[in-house]
C-alpha cells in the first residue's frame, strides 16, 4: 500500500455473481442491448429517472450510450463509481437486464457511497436487483474500502422501497424536493446501512439467502 493511502479505486475492475445474477463491469458492445432494454421500459423507468433534456428514445439510443460508457469508465478509474452492468446468465449468453452503481464515492474519514439501481420490468420480481444489491453492498465493504452506503428513493416507488426494506437497510431521514425527477423536484427517503450491521451475519448476501429461504 502507498505511503499515501489505498489505490484511487480499490476493488475494481471486478465480476461479481451469484446463481443466474451476474454483476460486471460495461463493456462497449452493450450499446444495443442497454438501448434495446432502456427504450423498452420507458413507462416502468421514467417516472423515477433525473431529468434530463432530450427525448427518451435520443438519450436512450446506442449512440447515448457511448457518452454514458465514457462517464462510467472515467468515474471508476477516479474512484468515484461502481458502476455495473446487470445480466442474467442464461444458456450460452450474459443477458444485460439492469444497472446499478455505488456512487458518489467519499474516501477518507468518511468512506461513504449512494447506490442507484434499475432493473428491466420483464425480469422484476425474480430477485434480481436484490441479489445485485446484496452483490454490490458486501463488494463495496469489502474490497471497496466502503464503511457506509446509502439509497434514496421516492415515496411513490414501491417496488424499489421494497427491495431496500427487505435486506434491511435502515430508514434514516426524510429529503424534502432532494432531486428533479420526471420534471419536477421530488422528495426522497433515505435509507442507509454500514458495515457494522451486517458483519456478524456474514454480509448483505447471506443475510438476502436467508430472507429468501424463510419467504418460501
Amino acid at each position: 500500500m502507498s505511503l499515501f493511502g489505498p489505490p484511487r479505486a480499490p476493488g475494481w475492475p471486478v465480476e461479481l455473481a451469484d446463481g443466474p445474477v451476474l454483476l460486471r463491469p460495461y463493456r462497449r458492445s452493450d450499446a444495443t442491448a442497454w438501448s434495446e432494454v432502456r427504450r423498452a421500459n420507458r413507462a416502468w423507468l421514467a417516472p423515477w429517472e433525473s431529468s434530463l433534456p432530450g427525448g427518451w428514445d435520443e438519450l436512450n439510443s446506442p449512440a447515448a450510450f457511448r457518452w454514458v460508457h465514457r462517464d462510467q469508465r472515467r468515474s471508476a478509474r477516479e474512484g468515484d463509481g461502481m458502476p455495473f452492468a446487470v445480466c442474467l446468465r442464461e444458456a450460452n449468453r450474459d443477458r444485460l437486464v439492469g444497472h446499478i452503481n455505488v456512487g458518489s464515492i467519499v474516501r477518507r474519514a468518511l468512506c461513504s457511497g449512494y447506490v442507484g439501481y434499475w432493473v428491466d420490468a420483464r425480469v422484476a420480481g425474480r430477485g434480481v436487483i436484490p441479489t445485485a444489491l446484496a452483490l454490490a453492498v458486501d463488494h463495496a465493504f469489502g474490497p471497496g474500502g466502503l464503511h457506509r452506503v446509502e439509497v434514496n428513493i421516492r415515496p411513490e416507488n414501491r417496488p424499489s422501497r421494497r427491495v431496500v426494506e427487505k435486506l434491511g437497510f435502515r430508514e434514516e431521514s426524510y429529503h424534502v424536493r432532494y432531486m428533479h425527477i420526471d420534471g419536477a423536484w421530488r422528495d426522497h427517503i433515505g435509507y442507509a446501512m454500514t458495515s457494522e450491521e451486517i458483519a456478524a451475519e456474514g454480509g448483505l448476501l447471506a443475510r438476502w439467502h436467508r430472507v429468501r429461504a424463510n419467504a418460501r
